[in-house]
């Protein structure tokens, strides 16, 4: 890679492909719609030579393609509210190919919704899509446009992550349990604080994604991204040796969420992804070894230890 764009840069993934980009050298420009979060991000990195800005809308294609001009790859990392979803998913993944188009390669930051229930075992990026949520159907009606023959100079791959946390994260699910946790808190968390979850750390993600779109041969397909499993009791333990705080885990389910969703749009939306906290979906990281190599994993105690640092020097 000679010089990369990444959209959504100010975001949790897209903050964390910065950063990561930058360490390895890569000439990178970040682009975004708040020119204040832009500079602070380029302030938070020590105002390295190879980062640029760029002020935009993602949903501008036009902007979008004259900013990726002397870019060889395009980081797609932008998202949309989950209660915007329906309205605006498939205008965003048609404005982002629209301006790769002219043969950019194209990275797509997305999820496992496009998968439905838990099969009983670690999925591979063959495994069917099929899909049991409205917001599944739209993930899947993406991917459908993204790899379509409208765009037949363009090359695109799309990347799924599980849930995630780290210092970079803004708006998974774990974030409010976190931030309860770092301050010694009742931390509520959504769905059983038993059940065992996938969850990648993001500049080890940033790592696997960065690596995938190195290859020619990634374009054009699926790619995992693979995390560790662990409970809200596990994180609720490590959390506690980390801050010396006992926190209290507070379990929110599906009465309570439908309750609270009459009150707040977001949580309304994430009443139908309970599924997936129940029991959890898991993704095989076998393509990713056989073709790029090992999966970095940054033990859980030493991840969590960054994040919360982060928390709660933000919180001061």
């Amino acid at each position: 890679m000679e010089k990369v764009l990444v959209l959504g840069a100010t975001g949790g993934t897209g903050k964390a492909l910065v950063q990561e980009l930058v360490r390895v050298g890569v000439p990178t420009i970040a682009f975004g719609r708040n020119k204040t979060s832009l500079e602070t991000l380029r302030e938070e990195l020590g105002n390295p030579k190879s980062l640029e800005l760029a002020l935009g809308d993602v949903f501008d294609w036009e902007r979008v393609r004259d900013v990726a001009k002397d870019a060889d790859v395009i980081f797609q990392a932008s998202n949309v509210p989950y209660q915007e979803m329906a309205a605006k998913s498939m205008l965003l993944a048609e404005s982002v190919m629209k301006a790769a188009a002219d043969g950019k390669k194209i990275v797509i930051v997305d999820g496992i919704y496009v998968y439905g229930p838990n099969p009983g075992y670690a999925v591979e990026e063959t495994h069917p899509k099929t899909p049991n949520s409205k917001k599944g159907k739209i993930r899947l009606e993406m991917e459908n446009l993204i790899f379509s023959e409208r765009w037949k100079k363009a090359k695109p791959l799309i990347v799924r992550l599980p849930d995630y946390y780290g210092p970079t994260s803004q708006n998974a699910y774990l974030n409010p349990t976190l931030k309860g946790l770092v301050e010694g808190k009742p931390a509520i968390f959504i769905g059983d604080t038993k059940v065992n979850r996938e969850y990648v750390y993001l500049p080890d993600a940033a790592k696997m994604i960065i690596e995938v779109a190195k290859k020619e041969s990634s374009y054009g397909r699926n790619w995992h991204i693979p995390g560790k499993t662990i409970s809200a009791l596990e994180i609720a333990e490590i959390a506690k040796h980390i801050t010396g705080k006992k926190g209290r885990l507070i379990p929110i389910g599906r009465i309570t969420l439908s309750v609270l969703g009459i009150f707040d749009s977001f949580l309304k939306e994430v009443v139908e992804m309970l599924y997936l906290m129940q029991d959890p979906l898991i993704l095989s990281g076998t393509q990713y070894e056989k073709e790029i190599g090992a999966i970095p994993f940054t033990p859980f105690p030493e991840g969590l230890k960054e994040t919360f640092s982060f928390l709660a020097s933000n919180k001061k």
